[in-house]
């Protein structure tokens, strides 16, 4: 597995994250992966404990771990690594990072000069987001 970072804080290298469903009936780990039809709520008493969130794209339409992302960072106050894994595309770089993403696991034969070249893109936004002013 390698991996992306986009925070300028190192990935951690945790031990292989625990599916949300899993996790649920020990909660045991602190890493797990959750799946994208999970309300990031039901983690609210538990994010202390988790150092590692590893949100999942399924196929690259669906964009609600996006959201999730934001809810950890906005609503929840999470301040642990947040990671992108599944169906990924470097022009995504930028939102990733802006919607709170840690850390990306590269799609197998992924370039990282594209995922840099993508996140030097830009260098000022409008808008506020999770993780920088406007």
């Amino acid at each position: 597995m390698k991996l992306f970072d986009l925070s300028g804080r190192k990935p951690l290298e945790a031990a292989a994250p625990v599916p949300f469903e899993e996790w649920k009936e020990t909660r045991q780990g602190t890493a797990i992966s959750l799946a994208p039809d999970v309300e990031v709520e039901e983690l609210r008493s538990h994010l202390g404990s988790l150092t590692l969130i590893v949100l999942e794209f399924p196929v690259f339409r669906d964009g609600r771990a996006f959201t999730q992302a934001r809810s950890l960072r906005e609503y929840e106050g999470y301040e642990g690594e947040i990671r992108a894994s599944g169906h990924l595309l470097p022009d995504q770089a930028i939102h990733f990072r802006r919607c709170g993403f840690d850390s990306v696991v590269l799609p197998e034969g992924a370039n990282v000069k594209d995922w840099e070249d993508q996140l030097g893109r830009y260098q000022f936004y409008y808008q506020n987001t999770a993780v920088s002013p406007a």
